[in-house]
């Protein structure tokens, strides 16, 4: 094996993984190809570059990135305490100074005696010693091939159009229910109560919320009108070659939804006992059934927007969303097909990935896959165990998120609703939130 460890991208995740591998006193080969050439939303030419927001969201340990943030801090992380010095007023948020915080990071990285980082475009992935893919959602076209070749047509994606995702404790069941559509008559080879498990599964997949015409209308008048996120040029032609944001299907008639994504067919609301109007209906997101993603919502709303128009839908008033939809450019693999818990390649034990491209959404939790992949390319090195975090952590429970089998992976964020539940049931959220916070942080020590 190679003395040294390659990690191809010098962004949050890369870095973080870098800085983790020379702490053990192993050489590291980081690859970055800024300056050499740019990405289109790329254009400081210093490591961790932050593109978008300033924030690291909220500081607050009932906030579920806050309490990821405070677990990195505990473990050693080196670009969280960064991020702690270039801080910006901001309340109870952690912001940087972007510029600030990019110098710092390269300042650390080079000036660290075990790295070495070589500017320029990798276009092919080494074939011996330990890798770790770093690349982000922006990946160049040539390396975004030779992952497709690695992953052998697993799932490349080339744009992030997720939708919504609620935690279904936040959801009003006086007017929501249970129940699938599509399953209603019994398999000839099936018993009747094999046949009656089988559709009370899978109608615990689904949480429908049925409208009524006024509310149908009022909630698409909303929806045509709301603001919109602006695109970068580069984004638009792959986006809308791939799939529809709702507003714009809204916009081509009154009932384009409910004939669409929306058709009440095979329901009846059980506030009326007749067929409602429209149906929006959500699918089970995780294995525990915590969270709900909104069907067919992938959108272009800005997220104040989508509060306030999906919170119109009946049974939504309340809703906590832990995750709004997006449509951009985000080059990302279908994780849990591909990775473990320790963002370890199943295929090649040698090769790990970090960062956007493996699902993770944000500055924090790319931090944190860096973290926990450069944790175990240096156990890999050693030919020690894998280091798994437990999932009761947030750092566990996005590795676990990313890695388990799901029928519709879409990028996710730090959230609670990702955490193994409490053994007692606690209504309040505020206080839930600490009591899990409380469980994580022990499980830290």
């Amino acid at each position: 094996m190679k003395d040294y460890i390659t990690v191809i991208g010098g962004g949050l995740a890369g870095c973080e993984a870098a800085l983790q591998i020379a702490k053990n006193k192993i050489k590291v080969k980081l690859y970055e190809m800024k300056p050499v050439k740019f990405s289109p939303a790329h254009s400081n030419k210093d490591l961790a570059e932050i593109v978008c927001s300033n924030s690291f969201k909220s500081n607050l340990l009932t906030n579920a990135c806050g309490l990821l943030k405070e677990e990195l801090r505990r473990l050693g992380s080196y670009l969280i305490p960064i991020a702690d010095v270039v801080k910006v007023p901001a309340g109870q948020a952690l912001a940087v100074d972007r510029d600030e915080f990019a110098k710092e990071v390269t300042k650390m990285v080079k000036e660290n005696e075990y790295i070495e980082v070589i500017n320029e475009e990798v276009s092919e992935i080494p074939e011996d010693g330990i890798v770790i893919i770093a690349t982000g959602p922006l990946t160049s076209e040539k390396l975004s091939n030779e992952i497709s070749k690695l992953i052998d047509s697993n799932g490349l994606y080339f744009y992030d159009a997720a939708t919504p995702i609620i935690e279904k404790d936040s959801i009003n069941m006086n007017i929501a229910f249970y129940g699938n559509r599509y399953d209603q008559e019994r398999g000839k080879e099936e018993s009747i109560d094999d046949w009656e498990k089988r559709i009370e599964l899978q109608e615990k997949s689904y949480i429908n919320l049925p409208m009524n015409k006024e509310e149908y209308e009022k909630f698409v008048t909303e929806l045509i009108n709301a603001e919109t996120v602006v695109l970068h040029d580069f984004e638009k032609r792959e986006i809308f070659e791939g799939c529809m944001p709702v507003e714009i299907m809204a916009k081509r008639g009154l009932d384009t939804l409910r004939f669409g994504p929306l058709k009440p067919v095979g329901f009846t609301d059980k506030r009326t006992g007749r067929r409602p109007y429209a149906v929006v209906q959500l699918r089970q997101d995780n294995t525990d059934g915590t969270l709900f993603n909104m069907v067919g919502f992938q959108t272009n709303l800005k997220y104040g927007e989508q509060k306030r128009v999906f919170s119109m839908i009946p049974g939504l008033e309340n809703a906590s969303f832990v995750k709004y939809g997006v449509m951009h450019r985000n080059t990302y693999i279908n994780s849990p097909k591909l990775l473990d818990n320790t963002y370890n390649f199943r295929k090649n034990s040698n090769i790990y990935f970090a960062g956007q491209i493996t699902g993770v959404e944000g500055y924090v939790e790319s931090i944190s896959s860096g973290f926990v992949a450069g944790i175990n390319a240096v156990q890999r090195f050693f030919n020690k165990e894998k280091m798994v975090y437990p999932n009761e952590t947030v750092i566990g429970a996005l590795a676990s998120y990313i890695s388990s089998e799901k029928e519709n992976f879409q990028p996710m964020n730090a959230n609670f609703g990702i955490l193994p539940e409490l053994p007692e049931k606690i209504r309040d959220k505020k206080e839930r939130y600490k009591k899990l916070a409380e469980r994580s942080l022990n499980k830290i020590k």
